[in-house]
């Protein structure tokens, strides 16, 4: 569709048009005067029109190219489709535990058992490619936590380090405490709230400085949304003994039930491929209006014309005068 940006500039050709005129009335009577012939025994001879014609040639070609610097100035151009923004993501770090029940190949990955980080590996890598508009941070933590990249929307970096992941990196107990820690340090409040997914066995935090119930007050004022999913269940506690804990930290069910989270249980690839597109559609991107359309200008093509109209007029006007 064309339209005009500045339409108001057309009021401009009437001054054009009263120039033409007067500059025609002038040539008019200039070539009459320039070719009326005196002597007694003729008559007064008149230019003949052609030559008129000729001469009122640089009056148009003037006329015309002021046109259309006027049409220039009201500036035509086509507008296209809407062009729709980007939607507007969120921070989402994934806290992932990488101790030594993470090597447990009690999933299935295309028929083969496989180690339920290999599994975690996939599905996280395929849900961090969907998300083009949020910032990725990962943490890993098992005896210590460590931050590999804090959030960023370089999604290449992100699932660069997502793959580096071994088991025992980070040893083999659970910080978990720190981990959520680590996690929640970058994090800011913002128009949409930012959400740890929290990756693990649901093994109880042996380790680290931080506790898990004090980065849960921080998590709360912060207002961050924790998604704990549990890969399997620690079967390296078999004949362990468990001795009462004076001071119980939250678990992994707690954590998300007191930040407004989900808690889900996963026993194989097509559960944690249907919990990841669950937090998804949980924690939805912002998809902004349209406020603006596709605009190709097509001023220039006037104006070209308009400096080859006065350039070719000038030429013939000198040419007539010499």
């Amino acid at each position: 569709m064309l339209e005009l940006g500045q339409p108001l500039w057309l009021v401009a050709l009437l001054p054009v048009a009263a120039w033409l005129v007067l500059a025609l009335r002038r040539s008019g009577e200039g070539m009459r005067a320039r070719w009326r012939l005196k002597h007694p025994h003729l008559p007064p001879a008149t230019p003949a029109e052609p030559k008129l014609a000729g001469a009122r040639l640089p009056a148009w070609l003037t006329a015309l190219g002021l046109a259309l610097i006027v049409v220039a100035l009201s500036q035509p151009r086509e507008v296209g489709q809407w062009l729709t923004p980007p939607p507007e993501g969120r921070d989402i770090v994934l806290v992932i535990d990488t101790s030594q029940t993470m090597s447990i190949n009690d999933f299935q990955l295309d028929g083969k058992k496989v180690e339920r980080l290999t599994v975690l590996k996939a599905v996280m890598g395929r849900f961090i490619e969907g998300r083009p508009a949020d910032r990725f941070g990962l943490i890993v933590f098992g005896s210590q936590a460590a931050t590999l990249t804090p959030p960023t929307f370089d999604r290449a970096h992100v699932l660069a380090q997502l793959q580096r992941l071994q088991v025992g990196m980070a040893g083999d107990n659970t910080a978990l405490g720190d981990a959520l820690g680590l996690a929640l340090k970058p994090l800011q409040p913002k128009k949409l709230r930012p959400a740890l997914i929290l990756v693990s066995d649901d093994a109880p935090s042996n380790s680290g400085d931080l506790t898990p119930a004090e980065a849960l007050a921080v998590a709360r004022q912060l207002g961050v949304a924790i998604h704990s999913v549990q890969i399997g269940s620690d079967l390296f506690a078999e004949g362990r003994i468990e001795v009462a804990d004076p001071d119980p930290q939250p678990n992994m069910a707690d954590l998300a039930r007191a930040t407004g989270g989900h808690h889900y249980f996963v026993r194989g690839t097509e559960e944690a491929e249907r919990v990841i597109r669950d937090i998804g559609a949980l924690e939805k991107t912002l998809a902004r209006p349209a406020r603006h359309r596709e605009i190709r200008e097509w001023y220039w093509l006037p104006l070209a014309l308009a400096a080859v109209l006065l350039t070719l007029g000038r030429v013939l006007a000198l040419r007539r005068e010499a």
